[in-house]
């Protein structure tokens, strides 16, 4: 296949095709004076697209949808969802369009999809636009997570719109063009389910299988098969939320993909200070998606899957919700798994120890370790990016993030005894995260014409595990008096 970059954006038009019940034909606000903030080149590429075309004028209108490319066919998906635990039959892309699907420099199909692009009919009284800073939020965080090795929708640019919208104050507004291997969520079949028909639950299965688990189709039970596939891609993918002390924010049911990829970054954060109930989200009173229940969330979530999928399981309805929970009955034992894994190599302690190992003292010591760290507070990354230190005979940096070292002390001696492996532990314990205050100050310097902050963050957090001479800044903790860190989700 050649991989000759192109000067032009082709689309198909799959999903407004097959789900025209999903979809409305929409065009996106053409922007009065749009400027390219910050095009992300490497995956330009990966899609088969050549940057200095994207940044000319013909490719900016692609980038924010004004004018759509060939073969585009832009619509506003349909969706319902659970928020915050409250069912909404009729949710959608309020402020959002896809503009189709493109084959990738290795053939995959990807959407192209924007964000802030202006009111659709699911607006529900909302503008429908973006400001810069929520925009350039989502593209910080996505990169940050996907050089961290987790599944995540991608941030191709963000444009500035040459308008402002209105928030708590005028703010500059903003378009986000996401890349996602597709935007099929939970909600999707929530919506499919309640408009009661049959056919179009088993179409939207049958594309979820090709583009995502094309193994389920020769399953004895296809549409069951797709279900378990699901369930196993977010255990691993929370598992790996917990491990680098991400918090999504805003775990709705239409928040989550049929993927595997984190989608919909709005107040989200990673924590400073290990808290289990660490809550960054401005509309999150209640703690609903705190650090510590994302589990939970999830696990709730695929129940709601699990209930509109329910008439592909089997004709017999009793029989069909016993398939269902045998499969969402796995979940947990595969979070613990993943996340017990994670803990392993994260402490430096050979592949082979995990949950069915029988070596108890490396158990105790993976426990002991949530225990220091709650007990504690001490900085998540800062604590373990400094344990290979600890491993090669450096223990002060670990103990100077502790009020008490005692405690630590103690723990380390267990854990040494395990022979950890510092080498290992530099490959997976990050050095750069985008710290919150980080993010802040990088976003309100953008909002005022500044890139630079942002360009410096995201060389950091683009190779998380390499430290570079220049970047000190950006890999300690956050100021002692940055008090609570509130997040907001932009709309």
């Amino acid at each position: 296949m050649s991989t000759a970059l192109q000067r032009s954006v082709v689309l198909e038009n799959g999903f407004a095709r097959n789900f025209p019940e999903l979809s409305i034909p929409w065009t996106a606000e053409e922007p009065p004076a749009p400027e390219l903030l910050v095009l992300n080149e490497r995956l330009a590429r990966e899609l088969g697209l050549d940057p200095e075309y994207l940044r000319s004028a013909e490719g900016i209108s692609v980038l924010t949808g004004a004018h759509p490319p060939e073969g585009a066919t832009p619509v506003a998906q349909g969706y319902a969802g659970h928020q915050f635990g409250s069912y909404s039959p009729r949710l959608g892309d309020g402020r959002a369009l896809l503009l189709g699907e493109l084959r990738d420099a290795e053939g995959n199909l990807r959407d192209l999809h924007l964000k802030g692009s202006g009111r659709t009919p699911f607006s529900r009284g909302g503008d429908g636009f973006g400001a810069v800073g929520p925009m350039l939020r989502e593209y910080i965080l996505s990169e940050s997570l996907h050089a961290l090795g987790i599944p995540t929708t991608l941030s191709l640019a963000v444009t500035a719109t040459g308008h402002d919208v209105l928030r708590e104050s005028r703010l500059p507004g903003a378009v986000l063009t996401r890349v996602a291997s597709s935007h099929l969520r939970v909600g999707s079949f929530q919506y499919a389910r309640a408009l009661g028909d049959p056919d179009l639950l088993h179409r939207l299965a049958e594309v979820a299988m090709a583009r995502h688990h094309p193994e389920a189709a020769d399953a004895e039970r296809p549409h069951l098969a797709l279900f378990d596939a699901v369930v196993a891609d977010q255990a691993a993918l929370i598992a790996q939320w917990m491990l680098v002390g991400f918090v999504h924010g805003v775990m709705n049911s239409d928040n989550m993909t049929i993927s595997g990829e984190t989608i919909d970054y709005g107040p989200c954060a990673f924590i400073d200070a290990f808290d289990p109930a660490a809550v960054f989200s401005s509309i999150d009173g209640q703690g609903r998606y705190a650090y510590r229940n994302q589990p939970v969330m999830a696990e709730w979530n695929l129940a709601r899957l699990a209930e509109a999928m329910l008439p592909l399981f089997d004709d017999d309805e009793d029989q069909a919700v016993e398939l269902a929970m045998e499969s969402l009955r796995t979940f947990r034992t595969r979070y613990s798994e993943a996340w017990s894994a994670g803990m392993f190599e994260k402490l430096g302690l050979p592949p082979a120890t995990g949950v069915e190992r029988e070596d108890q003292p490396a158990h105790d010591v993976v426990h002991a370790t949530t225990e220091l760290l709650t007990t504690s507070g001490a900085d998540y990354t800062l604590f373990f990016r400094a344990l290979a230190g600890v491993a090669r005979g450096d223990r002060e940096p670990a103990r100077a993030l502790f009020t008490d070292p005692a405690p630590f002390d103690a723990w380390a001696e267990t854990w040494l005894a395990l022979g950890p492996d510092a080498t290992g532990m530099d490959l997976i314990n990050p050095a750069y995260i985008p710290r919150n205050h980080l993010v802040e100050e990088a976003l309100d310097a953008a909002t005022d014409g500044d890139l630079g902050p942002l360009n410096r963050l995201l060389e950091a957090v683009s190779a998380p595990y390499e430290v570079r001479p220049g970047l000190e800044r950006l890999a300690v903790g956050a100021p002692t008096d940055s008090g609570p860190y509130v997040t907001f989700c932009g709309t």
